[in-house]
């Protein structure tokens, strides 16, 4: 895939078959809609494109508001890469880009500037401004500049559907519905509906080394990526990705600390937000290094524990759930 940040003055010389969005996380209802894409451009006998924007939109037209990601950008176009699409557009979402009608949209920068043929408009999908048009606005908009549009057919209920955990969603699949099932810990619904595990990647640091005394040592996460969503409070199953390409299996908190409960507690970083991993069969150090932790299922809430061997005598039966948990998704 050839990525290209479109400029004002940008101008593209190959026409294309393309389609349009921001594509957070890249899940499976984005995959359809860009398998139709390039089952539509081999037909025509044109390129594939998408197009999408360095920002997410809310973060212009919403002041304050801070995005929870289901991947970073170098994470979304890799995703996209890996679709198989010819050409990566990604424009500069601004105040004037969000202030633009969807006819200026489609006939001056679609068409016009980056030169696409056929638009693929996934079957819910609204642009411009104020998303006042409809499907066939922009038909008829395209239809007057020479661009053929059609409207993708939606996704319907994913594979392994018989799975509990995504009955707890209705589709249409959406970077929302995943967002709410990772925020609720639904790691399975959110992992079927993206069509991998969700990840998050973050750098080990020194922690409170608590861990260490009951033979349970963690490594201490610093996410590096700040715009990318937290799974709900709460113990896991986990796969570990290492630098150098090892995977391990184990489990991983994510709550406040301490995990022991402390009469007038005032030792500064008390409750605040840590990700702690815990590697089953590992004892090599990590220290600054980046891990990249796939969240396969969900154990248990958060809890804080009176003593050392009660929070112990939990993380045995954690570690009990969690390769009941891993095991079974691997077979």
């Amino acid at each position: 895939m050839k990525t290209m940040i479109i400029g004002a003055n940008s101008l593209i010389n190959e026409a294309t078959c393309a389609t349009v969005g921001f594509f957070d996380g890249v899940h499976l209802g984005h995959q359809f809609l860009i398998e139709q894409l390039k089952e539509q451009a081999q037909q025509s006998g044109l390129k594939t494109a998408v197009v999408t924007f360095a920002q997410h939109p809310r973060q212009v037209l919403q002041s304050g508001y801070q995005p929870q990601l289901l991947t970073s950008p170098d994470e979304r176009l890799q995703q996209l890469a890996a679709t198989g699409v010819d050409y990566c557009y990604i424009l500069d979402f601004t105040p004037e880009l969000a202030s633009t009608p969807a006819e200026y949209f489609i006939q001056k920068i679609l068409r016009k500037q980056l030169k696409i043929n056929e638009l693929l408009v996934g079957y819910d999908h609204r642009f411009g401004k104020g998303r006042v048009d409809d499907f066939q606005n922009y038909v008829n908009y395209g239809t007057a500049c020479g661009m053929t549009i059609r409207r993708g057919d939606p996704c319907g209920r994913p594979m392994r559907s018989s799975i509990d955990a995504i009955d707890a969603i209705n589709p249409p699949i959406s970077s929302t519905a995943i967002r709410k099932a990772i925020s609720e810990g639904n790691m399975q619904a959110a992992n079927i509906m993206l069509g991998y595990t969700y990840t998050l990647a973050g750098n080990v640091v020194h922690g409170d080394h608590l861990g260490s005394k009951i033979d349970f040592p963690t490594a201490n996460l610093e996410p590096v990526e700040p715009s990318k969503i937290i799974p709900q409070e709460g113990a896991y199953a986990v796969r570990v990705r290492l630098p150098d390409g090892r995977t391990n299996l184990g489990m991983a908190y994510i709550g406040r600390r301490p995990s022991i409960a402390k009469q007038n507690e005032t030792t500064s970083g008390v409750n605040s937000l840590r990700i702690e991993v815990h590697l089953f069969h590992f004892d090599e150090d990590l220290y600054e290094q980046n891990l990249q932790v796939e969240f396969v299922d969900y154990l248990r809430p958060s809890a804080k524990f009176p003593t050392l061997e009660k929070l112990r005598q939990q993380l045995v039966k954690d570690v009990h759930k969690a390769r009941l948990a891993l095991y079974a998704i691997k077979s």
